[in-house]
Protein backbone atom coordinates (compact mmCIF):
# COMPACT_ATOMS: atom_id res chain seq x y z
CA UNK A 1 0.00 0.00 0.00
CA UNK A 2 1.65 3.32 -1.37
CA UNK A 3 -1.25 5.71 -0.93
CA UNK A 4 0.06 9.44 -0.57
CA UNK A 5 -0.48 11.90 2.54
CA UNK A 6 -1.23 14.32 -0.50
CA UNK A 7 -3.62 11.68 -2.06
CA UNK A 8 -5.59 11.19 0.86
CA UNK A 9 -6.29 14.67 1.48
CA UNK A 10 -8.31 14.94 -1.70
CA UNK A 11 -10.12 11.49 -0.21
CA UNK A 12 -10.43 14.14 2.36
CA UNK A 13 -12.07 16.72 0.85
CA UNK A 14 -14.32 13.85 -1.23
CA UNK A 15 -15.79 12.57 2.56
CA UNK A 16 -16.05 16.34 3.97
CA UNK A 17 -18.19 17.46 1.22
CA UNK A 18 -20.28 14.15 1.17
CA UNK A 19 -20.58 13.51 4.86
CA UNK A 20 -22.48 15.86 7.56
CA UNK A 21 -20.82 16.04 11.24
CA UNK A 22 -23.44 15.47 13.95
CA UNK A 23 -23.77 15.35 17.61
CA UNK A 24 -22.04 17.87 20.39
CA UNK A 25 -18.12 18.70 20.54
CA UNK A 26 -15.89 17.89 22.86
CA UNK A 27 -14.77 19.88 25.54
CA UNK A 28 -12.68 22.24 23.25
CA UNK A 29 -14.67 22.31 20.37
CA UNK A 30 -13.77 18.88 18.17
CA UNK A 31 -16.63 17.68 16.65
CA UNK A 32 -14.54 15.20 14.18
CA UNK A 33 -10.67 13.91 14.06
CA UNK A 34 -9.22 13.11 10.52
CA UNK A 35 -6.05 10.91 10.51
CA UNK A 36 -3.70 10.02 7.61
CA UNK A 37 -1.11 7.46 8.33
CA UNK A 38 -0.13 3.75 8.11
CA UNK A 39 -0.35 0.59 10.19
CA UNK A 40 -0.02 2.83 13.54
CA UNK A 41 -3.10 3.94 12.65
CA UNK A 42 -4.81 1.81 10.75
CA UNK A 43 -8.07 0.61 11.97
CA UNK A 44 -9.24 -1.35 8.97
CA UNK A 45 -8.71 -0.05 6.26
CA UNK A 46 -6.01 -2.97 4.60
CA UNK A 47 -7.88 -5.33 5.60
CA UNK A 48 -10.40 -4.23 2.94
CA UNK A 49 -8.37 -4.84 0.36
CA UNK A 50 -5.33 -6.87 1.07
CA UNK A 51 -4.27 -9.24 -1.31
CA UNK A 52 -2.42 -12.61 0.09
CA UNK A 53 0.87 -11.19 2.07
CA UNK A 54 2.68 -10.64 5.19
CA UNK A 55 -0.25 -8.39 6.23
CA UNK A 56 -2.95 -11.21 5.64
CA UNK A 57 -2.75 -12.34 8.81
CA UNK A 58 -3.86 -9.51 10.56
CA UNK A 59 -7.80 -10.58 9.48
CA UNK A 60 -7.28 -13.14 11.78
CA UNK A 61 -6.59 -14.23 15.63
CA UNK A 62 -4.46 -13.76 17.76
CA UNK A 63 -4.36 -9.80 16.56
CA UNK A 64 -7.65 -8.28 17.76
CA UNK A 65 -7.50 -11.21 20.70
CA UNK A 66 -7.49 -8.48 23.55
CA UNK A 67 -10.31 -6.54 21.75
CA UNK A 68 -12.13 -9.74 21.10
CA UNK A 69 -12.45 -9.67 17.41
CA UNK A 70 -9.69 -9.29 15.01
CA UNK A 71 -10.67 -5.50 13.07
CA UNK A 72 -7.55 -4.70 10.83
CA UNK A 73 -5.81 -3.18 13.48
CA UNK A 74 -2.42 -4.13 14.58
CA UNK A 75 -2.60 -5.00 17.38
CA UNK A 76 -3.95 -7.19 20.24
CA UNK A 77 -6.66 -4.30 20.86
CA UNK A 78 -6.89 -0.97 20.45
CA UNK A 79 -4.25 1.87 19.33
CA UNK A 80 -3.12 5.20 20.06
CA UNK A 81 -6.23 6.63 17.83
CA UNK A 82 -8.52 4.79 19.60
CA UNK A 83 -7.67 5.98 23.18
CA UNK A 84 -7.83 9.64 21.99
CA UNK A 85 -10.91 9.06 20.24
CA UNK A 86 -12.52 7.95 23.72
CA UNK A 87 -10.72 11.03 25.43
CA UNK A 88 -12.22 13.55 23.24
CA UNK A 89 -15.70 11.88 23.82
CA UNK A 90 -15.89 11.06 20.59
CA UNK A 91 -16.35 7.31 18.71
CA UNK A 92 -13.91 5.26 17.31
CA UNK A 93 -12.64 6.75 13.57
CA UNK A 94 -14.41 4.37 11.09
CA UNK A 95 -12.08 3.16 8.20
CA UNK A 96 -12.51 5.12 4.98
CA UNK A 97 -12.83 1.65 2.83
CA UNK A 98 -15.72 0.24 5.77
CA UNK A 99 -18.47 -0.03 3.74
CA UNK A 100 -22.05 1.30 5.49
CA UNK A 101 -19.89 3.28 8.15
CA UNK A 102 -20.71 6.43 9.72
CA UNK A 103 -18.42 9.34 8.71
CA UNK A 104 -19.82 11.80 11.11
CA UNK A 105 -17.22 12.26 13.73
CA UNK A 106 -14.29 11.60 11.32
CA UNK A 107 -12.58 9.24 9.47
CA UNK A 108 -9.15 7.25 9.16
CA UNK A 109 -7.89 7.04 6.08
CA UNK A 110 -4.44 5.34 7.41
CA UNK A 111 -2.98 1.41 5.77
CA UNK A 112 -1.01 -0.72 6.96
CA UNK A 113 2.45 -0.39 5.14
CA UNK A 114 1.86 2.86 3.81
CA UNK A 115 4.47 5.25 2.58
CA UNK A 116 4.87 8.94 2.46
CA UNK A 117 6.81 9.09 -0.94
CA UNK A 118 5.36 7.00 -3.96
CA UNK A 119 8.04 4.16 -4.12
CA UNK A 120 7.27 4.58 -8.11
CA UNK A 121 8.45 8.08 -7.50
CA UNK A 122 11.19 9.64 -4.97
CA UNK A 123 11.08 13.38 -6.28
CA UNK A 124 7.00 13.15 -5.37
CA UNK A 125 5.28 15.95 -5.10
CA UNK A 126 2.82 18.07 -3.80
CA UNK A 127 -0.23 18.16 -5.38
CA UNK A 128 -2.54 21.00 -5.80
CA UNK A 129 -5.87 21.25 -4.11
CA UNK A 130 -7.33 24.38 -4.88
CA UNK A 131 -10.90 23.60 -3.04
CA UNK A 132 -12.10 25.91 -0.63
CA UNK A 133 -15.42 25.24 -0.29
CA UNK A 134 -17.30 26.76 2.89
CA UNK A 135 -18.76 24.10 4.12
CA UNK A 136 -15.47 21.75 4.16
CA UNK A 137 -13.66 24.26 6.11
CA UNK A 138 -16.13 24.93 8.45
CA UNK A 139 -16.47 20.65 8.97
CA UNK A 140 -12.37 21.19 9.53
CA UNK A 141 -12.24 23.89 11.64
CA UNK A 142 -14.33 22.18 14.43
CA UNK A 143 -11.98 18.92 13.71
CA UNK A 144 -8.92 17.49 14.68
CA UNK A 145 -6.05 16.17 12.02
CA UNK A 146 -3.27 13.78 12.38
CA UNK A 147 -1.04 13.25 9.51
CA UNK A 148 0.74 10.91 10.11
CA UNK A 149 2.85 8.80 11.57
CA UNK A 150 3.87 8.16 8.03
CA UNK A 151 7.58 7.68 6.77
CA UNK A 152 8.37 5.04 8.83
CA UNK A 153 7.51 2.53 6.04
CA UNK A 154 9.77 4.51 3.65
CA UNK A 155 12.46 3.60 5.50
CA UNK A 156 11.66 0.00 6.74
CA UNK A 157 11.73 -0.81 3.16
CA UNK A 158 14.96 0.49 2.45
CA UNK A 159 16.51 -1.32 5.48
CA UNK A 160 14.92 -4.52 5.28
CA UNK A 161 16.45 -4.31 1.72
CA UNK A 162 19.79 -4.23 3.16
CA UNK A 163 20.28 -0.69 2.37
CA UNK A 164 22.83 0.95 4.55
CA UNK A 165 22.23 3.85 6.86
CA UNK A 166 23.94 6.08 5.19
CA UNK A 167 22.03 5.48 1.91
CA UNK A 168 18.70 5.51 3.54
CA UNK A 169 19.56 9.18 5.03
CA UNK A 170 19.00 10.21 1.76
CA UNK A 171 15.57 9.98 1.43
CA UNK A 172 15.07 11.85 4.90
CA UNK A 173 14.37 14.98 2.94
CA UNK A 174 11.98 13.77 0.48
CA UNK A 175 10.07 12.25 3.25
CA UNK A 176 9.91 15.47 5.63
CA UNK A 177 8.81 17.45 2.57
CA UNK A 178 5.68 15.05 1.46
CA UNK A 179 4.89 14.97 5.07
CA UNK A 180 4.49 18.20 5.21
CA UNK A 181 3.02 19.37 1.61
CA UNK A 182 0.15 17.19 3.06
CA UNK A 183 -0.41 19.05 6.47
CA UNK A 184 -0.16 22.35 3.99
CA UNK A 185 -3.28 20.59 1.72
CA UNK A 186 -5.31 19.96 4.96
CA UNK A 187 -4.62 23.50 6.00
CA UNK A 188 -5.27 24.90 2.82
CA UNK A 189 -8.72 23.51 2.86
CA UNK A 190 -8.97 25.07 6.24
CA UNK A 191 -7.90 22.39 9.21
CA UNK A 192 -6.82 24.71 11.84
CA UNK A 193 -5.86 22.06 14.50
CA UNK A 194 -3.27 19.82 13.05
CA UNK A 195 -0.47 17.28 14.66
CA UNK A 196 2.25 15.69 13.10
CA UNK A 197 3.70 12.84 14.68
CA UNK A 198 7.29 11.75 14.77
CA UNK A 199 9.11 8.36 14.04
CA UNK A 200 9.68 6.19 17.18
CA UNK A 201 13.44 5.13 18.49
CA UNK A 202 13.30 2.18 15.65
CA UNK A 203 16.80 0.89 17.57
CA UNK A 204 14.19 -0.47 20.36
CA UNK A 205 12.15 -2.40 18.31
CA UNK A 206 12.22 -6.52 18.46
CA UNK A 207 11.96 -6.53 14.87
CA UNK A 208 15.36 -4.57 14.43
CA UNK A 209 16.98 -5.78 17.21
CA UNK A 210 16.64 -9.25 15.70
CA UNK A 211 18.34 -8.13 12.29
CA UNK A 212 21.28 -7.20 14.58
CA UNK A 213 24.29 -9.33 14.73
CA UNK A 214 25.28 -9.18 18.55
CA UNK A 215 28.43 -6.18 19.29
CA UNK A 216 28.37 -4.33 22.55
CA UNK A 217 29.55 -1.18 20.39
CA UNK A 218 26.02 -1.55 18.80
CA UNK A 219 23.83 -0.89 21.33
CA UNK A 220 23.10 1.99 24.20
CA UNK A 221 22.52 1.71 28.00
CA UNK A 222 18.88 0.88 27.08
CA UNK A 223 20.15 -2.07 25.39
CA UNK A 224 18.52 -0.17 21.74
CA UNK A 225 20.73 -0.09 18.79
CA UNK A 226 22.58 3.48 18.58
CA UNK A 227 22.74 3.73 14.69
CA UNK A 228 18.80 3.20 14.28
CA UNK A 229 17.77 5.50 16.72
CA UNK A 230 20.48 8.20 15.45
CA UNK A 231 18.62 7.78 12.18
CA UNK A 232 15.37 7.99 13.73
CA UNK A 233 16.55 11.20 15.55
CA UNK A 234 17.79 13.07 12.76
CA UNK A 235 14.69 12.27 10.82
CA UNK A 236 12.96 13.69 13.89
CA UNK A 237 14.93 17.06 14.33
CA UNK A 238 14.25 17.78 10.70
CA UNK A 239 10.43 17.23 10.45
CA UNK A 240 10.52 19.71 14.00
CA UNK A 241 12.05 22.17 11.93
CA UNK A 242 9.84 21.65 9.32
CA UNK A 243 7.13 21.96 11.63
CA UNK A 244 8.69 25.39 12.88
CA UNK A 245 8.32 26.99 9.90
CA UNK A 246 5.03 25.33 8.95
CA UNK A 247 3.74 27.22 12.05
CA UNK A 248 5.18 30.37 10.82
CA UNK A 249 3.60 30.24 7.95
CA UNK A 250 -0.06 29.32 9.18
CA UNK A 251 0.09 31.28 12.14
CA UNK A 252 -3.82 31.33 12.95
CA UNK A 253 -3.76 27.74 12.94
CA UNK A 254 -2.65 25.03 16.29
CA UNK A 255 -0.07 22.55 14.61
CA UNK A 256 1.84 20.39 17.30
CA UNK A 257 4.36 17.43 16.88
CA UNK A 258 3.68 14.75 18.83
CA UNK A 259 6.94 13.82 20.17
CA UNK A 260 7.19 9.83 19.56
CA UNK A 261 10.85 8.99 20.29
CA UNK A 262 11.13 10.60 23.76
CA UNK A 263 7.51 9.37 24.48
CA UNK A 264 8.38 5.74 24.02
CA UNK A 265 11.84 5.70 25.56
CA UNK A 266 10.33 7.26 28.49
CA UNK A 267 7.91 3.88 28.49
CA UNK A 268 10.90 1.73 28.25
CA UNK A 269 12.52 3.89 30.92
CA UNK A 270 9.37 3.15 33.40
CA UNK A 271 8.36 -0.10 32.27
CA UNK A 272 7.51 -1.50 35.45
CA UNK A 273 5.78 1.55 36.89
CA UNK A 274 3.62 1.25 33.67
CA UNK A 275 2.84 -2.24 34.46
CA UNK A 276 5.02 -3.55 32.25
CA UNK A 277 7.77 -6.85 32.41
CA UNK A 278 10.50 -5.36 32.49
CA UNK A 279 12.33 -8.33 31.10
CA UNK A 280 9.96 -8.63 28.41
CA UNK A 281 10.38 -4.97 26.89
CA UNK A 282 11.86 -5.55 23.58
CA UNK A 283 10.41 -9.18 22.99
CA UNK A 284 7.33 -9.39 21.10
CA UNK A 285 4.48 -10.96 22.80
CA UNK A 286 3.21 -12.81 19.17
CA UNK A 287 6.18 -14.60 17.36
CA UNK A 288 8.43 -17.15 16.84
CA UNK A 289 11.95 -17.91 17.49
CA UNK A 290 11.86 -17.34 21.26
CA UNK A 291 15.45 -15.69 22.30
CA UNK A 292 16.34 -12.25 23.13
CA UNK A 293 13.59 -11.22 21.20
CA UNK A 294 10.91 -14.29 19.85
CA UNK A 295 11.05 -12.31 16.36
CA UNK A 296 11.59 -13.88 12.70
CA UNK A 297 11.23 -12.54 9.75
CA UNK A 298 10.16 -15.56 8.34
CA UNK A 299 7.33 -16.50 10.47
CA UNK A 300 5.56 -13.04 11.45
CA UNK A 301 2.82 -13.30 14.18
CA UNK A 302 -0.47 -15.20 13.04
CA UNK A 303 1.49 -17.36 10.92
CA UNK A 304 1.95 -20.99 11.06
CA UNK A 305 4.29 -22.33 14.10
CA UNK A 306 3.83 -18.98 16.27
CA UNK A 307 1.91 -18.63 19.33
CA UNK A 308 1.20 -15.23 21.53
CA UNK A 309 1.90 -14.82 25.15
CA UNK A 310 -0.62 -15.19 27.68
CA UNK A 311 -0.54 -11.47 28.74
CA UNK A 312 -0.36 -8.98 26.30
CA UNK A 313 -1.15 -6.41 28.98
CA UNK A 314 2.51 -7.37 29.88
CA UNK A 315 4.00 -6.57 26.62
CA UNK A 316 5.62 -3.53 24.64
CA UNK A 317 5.55 -5.01 21.52
CA UNK A 318 2.84 -6.77 20.49
CA UNK A 319 4.09 -8.46 17.49
CA UNK A 320 7.75 -7.18 16.79
CA UNK A 321 6.87 -4.01 14.95
CA UNK A 322 4.01 -3.05 16.03
CA UNK A 323 2.63 -2.44 20.11
CA UNK A 324 0.42 -3.97 22.61
CA UNK A 325 -3.29 -2.44 23.30
CA UNK A 326 -1.65 -1.48 26.97
CA UNK A 327 1.56 -0.20 25.31
CA UNK A 328 -0.72 2.01 23.00
CA UNK A 329 -2.63 3.19 25.63
CA UNK A 330 0.68 4.09 27.74
CA UNK A 331 1.74 6.33 24.85
CA UNK A 332 -1.53 8.11 24.19
CA UNK A 333 -1.36 9.24 27.78
CA UNK A 334 2.45 10.01 28.14
CA UNK A 335 1.68 12.24 24.64
CA UNK A 336 -1.92 13.25 24.49
CA UNK A 337 -2.22 14.27 28.10
CA UNK A 338 2.02 14.35 28.86
CA UNK A 339 4.22 16.74 27.86
CA UNK A 340 5.03 14.97 24.71
CA UNK A 341 2.72 16.89 22.73
CA UNK A 342 4.24 20.65 21.28
CA UNK A 343 2.62 22.58 21.90
CA UNK A 344 -0.20 20.97 23.67
CA UNK A 345 -3.36 22.12 22.17
CA UNK A 346 -5.78 19.42 22.97
CA UNK A 347 -7.93 20.28 25.89
CA UNK A 348 -9.97 16.99 27.35
CA UNK A 349 -13.73 16.37 29.06
CA UNK A 350 -12.88 16.37 32.68
CA UNK A 351 -14.73 12.58 32.65
CA UNK A 352 -12.69 11.42 29.90
CA UNK A 353 -9.17 12.92 30.92
CA UNK A 354 -9.60 10.93 34.31
CA UNK A 355 -10.18 7.98 32.45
Amino acid sequence: MASSPAFLALSLFAVLHLSCCHGQAAGNGIVAIYSLGDSITDTGNLVKEAPPGMFETIKHFPYGVTFGRPTGRCSDGLLMIDFLAQDLGLPFLNPYLGKNKSFDHGVNFAVAGATAMDPTDQLNSSISCVYMVAEVRRRLQSSLVLVGEIGGNDYNYAFFANSSVKEVEKLIPGVVRTIIDAAKEVLHMGANRVIIPGNFPIGCVPGYLAMKTPGSSDYDSMGCLRDMNLFAAKHNARLQRAVASLRSSYPNASIAYADYYNSFLELLSNATTLGFDAASTRKACCGAGGGDFNFDWTTMCGAEGTAACEEPSKYVSWDGIHMTQAAYRAMSRLIYHGKYLEPQILNFPEKNDQA
